[in-house]
């Protein structure tokens, strides 16, 4: 099974991946959103077998940036176009990009997607990411997607050490 093979990085779209794609907004504007907990830990898993893992997000927010901090991740957002970015920091970092895995949900994503070793979306993705990607998760964003991700990730390296795959 080449389902989740020799892959290096993991990138992540942030709302609607993350999140459940909602936002609460304070009549001053503020804005917060509601993330899982367990994500944390399936990144923290990962990031201890050698995975990097990064966001690209097209928002530009303090609660993203602020997460991403909180989770150890590296994040670019206001990014107008992920496809672009994934690109320079592939060539910046020297990680081959057949090697990624790039989880989105909605247009924007596409084309990180497809530039992507292999491409996942969420169970709530637009039609045209669940059509394009060569997973679909069963949790929806901000359910415990990016834990389910790294979860696979995870039980695939612990199959290979043990010598199980054929």
């Amino acid at each position: 099974n080449m389902l989740l093979d020799n892959y290096t990085s993991v990138l992540f779209d942030f709302d609607g991946v993350f999140t459940d794609n909602r936002v609460w907004v304070t009549q001053d504007g503020l804005e917060a959103v509601a993330c899982h907990r367990g994500d944390g830990m399936g990144l923290a898993l990962l990031r201890a077998r050698g995975i990097e893992a990064a966001v690209l997000s097209s928002e530009s927010n303090p609660v993203v940036m602020a997460r991403c901090q909180k989770l150890g991740l590296h994040c670019q957002q206001g990014l107008e176009d992920k496809g672009t970015a994934l690109r320079l920091l592939a060539k910046e970092t020297g990680v081959d990009l057949k090697n990624t895995i790039y989880l989105g949900n909605d247009v924007n994503d596409l084309e990180c997607m497809r530039l992507a070793g292999f491409g996942v979306a969420v169970a709530d993705s637009r039609p045209e990411n669940l059509a394009q990607a060569d997973l679909v998760l069963g949790e929806r964003g901000g359910y415990g997607a990016v834990r389910e991700l790294c979860d696979l990730i995870l039980r695939k390296l612990e199959e290979d050490r043990n010598g199980s795959s054929p």
